[in-house]
């Protein structure tokens, strides 16, 4: 009996701090929405994806020519020819996708210039997201905008627009 009421005891203990620990949340594609130098960074990275996206069709366009001509001549061509002609299509390709990987791969051009412009603003959020948790006392701090999915939270809980003002933008 005496070791029931001592679990009930500590339970009750645990569930009483438990339940005064703060949480917050806070939504970071309105925070990065409402920074315009987010807005011009996101800006200018879809301008190099369009620039490398129709480079990249442009040679796939000729692959797709020089593929189809081929199937075309193949029947006059001499099997020396086929495998020169064939030979030039392979390179081509190999060309096209090292281009892609040069891109869009996961260490590519895009990746970097993602890495300059974004991050140092992402950085940013994050750190004063941070500096706000610690002085408002706030256990843990969700965030909205991510896969975390909430069905109901109180708005006065949502310290995005602080995030902003701390930033230096809005309000």
């Amino acid at each position: 009996m005496k070791k029931l009421l001592l679990v009930l005891l500590f339970s009750s203990a645990f569930v009483c701090v438990s339940l005064a620990q703060k949480y917050a949340f806070v939504d970071t594609q309105y925070i990065l929405g409402n920074i315009p130098s987010f807005k011009a960074a996101q800006d200018q990275l879809d301008k190099f994806s369009v620039q490398y996206q129709k480079e990249l069709e442009t040679i796939h366009a000729e692959l797709d020519k020089m593929y189809k001509d081929f199937q075309a001549e193949a029947v006059l061509l001499s099997d020396d020819m086929k495998r020169k002609r064939e030979d030039v299509i392979i390179t081509k390709e190999k060309e096209y996708k090292k281009l892609q990987r040069q891109y869009f791969g996961s260490e590519g051009e895009l990746f970097q210039k993602r890495q300059t412009l974004i991050k140092p603003i992402q950085d940013d959020v994050f750190k004063a997201i941070q500096e706000i948790s610690e002085q408002g006392g706030y256990a843990m701090v969700f965030d909205k905008s991510g896969s975390l999915s909430m069905v109901y939270s109180n708005t006065k809980y949502d310290l995005s627009d602080q995030i902003l003002q701390k930033l230096g933008y809005k309000n």
